[in-house]
């Protein structure tokens, strides 16, 4: 079976957002029922015991769905709850050790800032899909290194695998990343940041699905 493609809304969860177990597994379900077609799960807290069960608890609601979930940075807890894949950073472990603990079916993407040969390097070296940004400034990282989105023309006629674009994204500035080439939109505080949940990812999936956002 072919791996899942990374393209529509990449919906990211946030500890602050979402800091209790029972409204997590409900946002990231409501998330869902609106359209996100990938979640990732997101908490750089020291807590590995909290961490794990809510790991568990999102890849069993996942696979409910068939949606791929992705834990951010921490291949080890990837391997431990058997979910789809993880995203890696600078700081991370290498994508090689990745693909030997995950194995060859896992999704695994790496986030590549506004340096277009770091995703040339990670594709070569058997990325799924990469992710650029910050494109617009964003309040879950606002020190964040800011990619122009220039660099996602330069990405699509470069790269063969799917491109991710972060930071800010809001569905009055999604348009714009889209028809630079994004496959996927990775929204944190634009989805989980909103009083419905459900309605804020349908109005990002109505973009991506060449829609208008209701």
């Amino acid at each position: 079976m072919p791996k899942p493609l990374c393209r529509g809304v990449y919906a990211i969860t946030d500890a602050v957002l979402l800091s209790d177990d029972p409204r997590l597994t409900h946002a990231v379900e409501q998330a869902i029922l609106g359209g996100a077609r990938l979640i990732q799960y997101r908490d750089k807290s020291t807590d590995a015991a909290r961490r794990l069960a809510q790991a568990r608890a999102l890849n069993a609601l996942c696979r409910q769905y068939d949606i791929p979930l992705i834990i951010n940075d921490d291949v080890e807890l990837a391997v431990q709850v058997g979910a789809a894949g993880v995203h890696i950073g600078r700081d991370d472990p290498d994508l090689a050790t990745a693909r030997v603990r995950l194995g060859e079916p896992a999704l695994i993407g790496v986030s590549c800032y506004d340096r277009l040969d770091l995703a040339l390097a990670a594709e070569r070296a058997g990325a799924d899909h990469v992710a650029f940004g910050a494109f617009f400034s964003s309040p879950t990282k606002p020190t964040e290194i800011r990619a122009p989105i220039e660099l996602l023309r330069e990405a699509r006629a470069a790269l063969r695998i799917p491109i991710i674009a972060i930071g800010g994204i809001t569905p009055d500035n999604a348009p714009v990343l889209l028809e630079a080439g994004a496959d996927a939109l990775a929204v944190v505080s634009g989805i989980f940041g909103q009083p419905d949940i459900q309605a804020a990812a349908r109005r990002y999936a109505a973009l991506l699905a060449g829609g208008t956002p209701s």
